[in-house]
């Protein structure tokens, strides 16, 4: 039964604005991806993405309330998560400045099948059968895409798979943090961690590469605040309501994606989609219809 605070409608709505904007974000990732490294761009995300992950603080209750620390016990989580980040984003990056928008995407939201396997051995969770079935049907349709083997087959097609398995890991071990930490402060550990780390990552891939034009700087500045933003969206939404409410709608990441890769780059990778992308779609939605059956409450017999 749906809690009266439960503001479900608003929340997708939310969740769904943050999609478009992690969308625009990588729009401006592979507009920049010519003339600056994905290092330097995940530097350069991560700085300026720090400011909504402190609004996201701010707005968090339990933290006002609190002592306001900024301290927490599980720093070395929150380095190994950032760290994780910091990688994910440099092969995600990447994958988006050699290959189509929607390609690199759409091989993104695997996310939600690696998060389901790394369950096991981090968690100690116990899947069942339909889990790891939706997981087997994820995975074709990633071999779909890929193609091993073929002619069409690049070595490149295997970074945003990478990014998944990096992001869906520092998904699942955020379930590590105490339950008196709150989430944005957590967050915000991990994202400073992060920002150290693509900072490094970009120094010793050769530094930065001075910025070529005050439109590239305003660029550069809207890809830190849109994916900043998302997050900060989706704190709140995930705050609204359940996740597995939102967990459906994410999905529409992919049409959005391949929307804006026709309309900015004439691109409409269909034949090297279809029907991967659909088996993708499929898996995650099974996941997503078991978790809601696992946590809906049993009705009491009387």
């Amino acid at each position: 039964m749906q809690k009266p605070s439960d503001k479900a409608v608003l929340g997708i709505l939310i969740s769904i604005a943050a999609l478009v904007l992690f969308d625009l974000m990588g729009l401006i990732i592979k507009h920049l991806s010519p003339r600056y490294s994905a290092a330097e761009l995940s530097a350069y995300r991560n700085a300026f993405g720090l400011l909504p992950s402190l609004i996201a603080l701010w707005m968090t209750a339990s933290w006002r309330r609190g002592t306001r620390s900024l301290r927490i016990r599980q720093w070395k989580l929150a380095a190994l998560r950032g760290l994780s980040v910091t990688f994910a984003q440099l092969m995600f990056y990447l994958s988006l400045g050699i290959m189509a928008f929607a390609t690199a995407t759409t091989i993104s939201y695997t996310t939600a099948l690696f998060t389901t396997a790394l369950s096991v051995p981090i968690l100690r969770e116990r899947v069942g059968w339909m889990r790891w079935l939706a997981v087997a049907i994820g995975f074709v349709g990633v071999m779909l895409i890929l193609q091993p083997g073929g002619d069409a087959f690049t070595w490149a097609l295997v970074l945003p798979v990478g990014a998944s398995f990096l992001y869906a890991f520092s998904g699942v071990t955020a379930r590590l943090i105490d339950d008196d930490v709150p989430t944005p402060l957590f967050n915000l550990h991990s994202s400073a961690f992060a920002a150290l780390g693509s900072l490094l990552l970009a120094l010793i891939a050769g530094g930065f590469t001075p910025v070529a034009s005050a439109q590239d700087l305003g660029f550069i500045i809207l890809m830190g605040l849109f994916g900043g933003s998302a997050v900060l969206c989706l704190v709140v939404a995930y705050r609204m309501t359940e996740p597995s409410n939102l967990a459906p709608f994410s999905y529409f990441g992919i049409p959005i994606a391949f929307l804006l890769g026709w309309l900015f780059f004439d691109e409409a990778p269909v034949d090297d989609l279809w029907p991967g992308a659909g088996l993708i779609v499929v898996g995650g939605l099974m996941i997503v219809y078991r978790e809601r059956r696992l946590r809906r409450p049993v009705a009491n017999k009387g």
